[in-house]
């Protein structure tokens, strides 16, 4: 019987040394450190997974190269059979192991995707994974740092509260040198504000009653918050009476109804009043106090130039200094101090100009007495040093 020859068929003992590492370097796969490679899970262990990328030997993934979260569990990051991306760490360690990263590779892409939403000013989305010294950690791929201060337009007492939410930023700064990578949250919510408070001044309108709530309360006036924009109450539109300063009319969070006074869109400024939503005790006066009416009031101030008196429901006139007796008043004090009640007779309503004139001479002219005037302080004294001087003159 003949021996069949196949030429198709050969012998390894035929095969040298050389030729045989040839043939099995043509069905390896070459890269270098720092390449990114595909391969499939062909094993998972509690601190690696093993990957099988066409290299002679499988690849290990160690645990900390799994994910950008720390201590993750390998079965919640991969499952076998996945099929995953991974960069070249080291090609052989002490062990002779090929080592990958998960990790590296996706922090990889993630940068790139990243790098182009900052270039664009897009937003980010990721989980909060982690509560850190000085804000937050979203994974947007790679590990994003939120500051606290950036995290609400207000700033957060309590940090915890984010933990496992997804949370939509901007990225602010990125530095690759130092892997850093900083986000804004308050940015995107300020655009959203910005947005709203743009939809809300343009419905506005001189006039329109609204309800809010008093948000914060300075020397000036009141902030009223009008559900996504403040106000304004200045201090003189908070009430139609003298106000010294706001907290004496309206208390931080408390709700209040205002009357939109102006809005300027350019500005994106507010004018609210408080008042209007009372009436006007200057309407009804004219009524109350008619010209020729006269009444009784206290006191409230002095000035150079006459007496500002209490008609009752904080209504003020003004006694001018030469309605105030029908001798010559050199100051006020030799007439009155504040405190005194008197009665005052009036003599014109300015509803214009919210100014009433009042007479105390007139009133007691009308009534039948006369004002007293006192004596400046010092002239009795000087009187008396005239009189030594004028017996000494009549004895010469």
């Amino acid at each position: 019987m003949s021996e069949i020859q196949n030429s198709s068929i050969f012998s390894l003992d035929d095969v040298s040394d050389e030729e045989m590492n040839n043939l099995i370097d043509g069905t390896i796969t070459n890269f270098d450190e720092g390449d990114l490679v595909t391969g499939t899970v062909v094993k998972i262990e509690h601190d690696e997974v093993l990957l099988d990328i066409g290299y002679k030997s499988e690849g290990v993934i160690p645990q900390h190269e799994l994910s950008i979260r720390k201590d993750a569990n390998p079965e919640d990051v991969v499952a076998r059979g996945d099929q995953i991306e991974a960069m070249v760490i080291t090609k052989e360690d002490k062990e002779g192991r090929l080592i990958l990263s998960k990790r590296r590779a996706e922090y990889e892409r993630a940068w790139k995707r990243v790098e182009e939403k900052y270039q664009l000013g897009e937003n980010v989305e990721g989980e909060v994974i982690e509560v850190v010294k000085g804000g937050l950690i979203l994974d947007i791929g790679l590990r994003g740092f939120l500051p606290a201060s950036l995290v609400d337009l207000r700033r957060v007492k309590d940090l915890n509260a984010y933990l496992g939410t997804r949370v939509e930023a901007r990225v602010i700064e990125m530095d690759r040198n130092r892997n850093n990578v900083v986000l804004s949250r308050r940015a995107v919510l300020e655009e959203a504000r910005k947005a709203e408070r743009s939809e809300i001044l343009s419905k506005l309108k001189p006039g329109m009653r609204l309800k809010g709530t008093v948000s914060s309360i300075v020397d000036f006036g009141a902030f009223v918050d009008l559900g996504g924009i403040d106000g304004l109450i200045h201090i003189s539109e908070l009430s139609w009476n003298h106000v010294n300063h706001p907290s004496e009319v309206v208390k931080q969070g408390q709700e209040v109804e205002v009357q939109v006074l102006d809005v300027d869109l350019n500005r994106e400024r507010i004018s609210l009043g408080l008042k209007q939503t009372t009436d006007d005790p200057w309407k009804s006066l004219v009524k109350k106090y008619p010209a020729g009416a006269i009444v009784e009031g206290v006191v409230t101030k002095l000035v150079t130039f006459g007496a500002f008196v209490d008609l009752g429901d904080g209504v003020e006139g003004l006694v001018h200094i030469s309605e105030m007796a029908n001798k010559h008043v050199d100051v006020p004090a030799q007439v009155c101090s504040v405190g005194d009640k008197m009665q005052v007779k009036v003599m014109e309503v300015d509803l214009d100009r919210r100014r009433i004139s009042l007479s105390m001479k007139a009133a007691a002219e009308t009534l039948g007495y006369e004002v007293e005037v006192k004596p400046l302080e010092g002239e009795d004294a000087s009187e008396e040093r005239s009189e030594p001087k004028d017996e000494a003159a009549d004895a010469e």
